[in-house]
């Protein structure tokens, strides 16, 4: 443990902070994965829907600054990419 004060509270502070972010993080991992589930298994109405809340998700942990907004654009894309190709029968 650190032994100066200021640095004990920035200890603390990056506690915070990291489980603020990995609650953000496992959200919008989470509805990706669903979401890849739903669109490998051809439910592409729920798939839809479920896309559309990984977005969501990215968004707010880009905007919260869990991951890079770069990060989460990338992500948004491939999704929305691989949902389009399931839709029009592309491979």
């Amino acid at each position: 443990m650190a032994n100066i004060k200021s640095a004990a509270k920035r200890a603390r502070q990056t506690l915070k902070r990291t489980e603020r972010n990995r609650y953000y993080k496992t959200t919008a991992r989470t509805y990706i994965k669903r979401a890849k589930a739903e669109i490998d298994g051809n439910q592409l109405d729920e798939a839809t829907e479920t896309v559309r809340l990984a977005n969501k998700a990215l968004d707010k942990a880009a905007q919260k600054g869990a991951i890079h907004k770069n990060n989460a654009a990338r992500r948004k894309s491939r999704l929305m990419k691989a949902l389009y190709r399931a839709k029009t029968g592309d491979n």
